[in-house]
């Protein structure tokens, strides 16, 4: 049954996105916060998607620890999931992304439409001078700077591997840092095609004050999120119907279980 019904939402959550951006490129001719609100649209439309279609749902934790204004995000990477499903929880997100992304048809048109922060892999620090001078005029704007500090998903459990960028954003932007924790990768595997039913969390941990010391920073941004993330795969593992644990947290649900 969750074969069947992993399936069945492929299908439609492929085709809601497509017809999202076929219908929806009247937007690219509008204002910005148009593209935005329909962005949002098919962020929220596919997480209720995907808990009707899959048994999936989503709860958010420690919202409130999001400032008012302009702030560095740095969110855990565990799936696809995390793309859509974390944009309509901020008022006007700047997602950092590489600038592959930007290169697909009609996608990579609303990406600049966005104005998201498209970082190219090549020339690293010219690149970096370039994400810096994009982000700092997006948080003028008073805009959320989102950024996955590991630069791509990551199995649940396993070893981070931060890079340096998040300590340069840090230190260009002189914002605060919000961290944010997931459990997505649970009930969204990469690579596969399966959900699982089950509540994903994500949780806004509390604020890294600006003005640090980039190790001091660097260190307590890493504990305070494999932290968190580790404890809500645990949490999960724990539910009385709990999705299929991949070796990569073996040791996590583990020792749980044994404290």
């Amino acid at each position: 049954m969750t074969l069947v019904r992993s399936l069945l939402f492929a299908v439609v959550f492929y085709l809601t996105t497509t017809l999202f951006l076929i219908l929806g490129s009247p937007l690219l001719l509008g204002p910005r916060r148009w593209a935005m609100a329909g962005l949002k649209l098919h962020g929220l439309i596919s997480v209720w998607l995907l808990r009707v279609i899959a048994g999936a749902r989503m709860e958010v934790r420690g919202r409130d620890k999001l400032p008012a204004g302009a702030c560095l995000v740095a969110a855990k990477h565990q799936s696809a999931w995390d793309t859509f499903a974390l944009i309509p929880l901020f008022r006007d997100p700047a997602i950092v992304l590489k600038a592959e992304l930007a290169q697909i048809p009609l996608y990579g048109w609303f990406c600049r439409k966005f104005e998201h922060i498209i970082v190219s892999r090549e020339r690293a620090a010219v690149a970096l001078k370039a994400m810096l001078a994009d982000s700092r005029a997006r948080a003028a704007e008073g805009r959320e700077i989102v950024i996955f500090p590991e630069g791509t998903r990551s199995p649940p459990g396993a070893p981070p591997d931060y890079k340096p960028g998040i300590v340069a954003m840090y230190e260009g932007l002189g914002l605060p840092c919000v961290p944010v924790a997931v459990n997505s990768g649970l009930f969204w595997p990469r690579r596969s095609l399966m959900r699982y039913p089950g509540t994903i969390v994500v949780e806004f941990l509390e604020p890294l004050p600006p003005g640090l010391d980039r190790r001091q920073f660097r260190v307590e941004l890493e504990r305070r999120i494999e932290t968190a993330s580790n404890r809500l795969i645990a949490e999960a593992a724990a539910a009385p119907n709990p999705p299929p644990i991949p070796e990569s947290a073996r040791k996590i649900t583990e020792n749980k279980i044994e404290t």
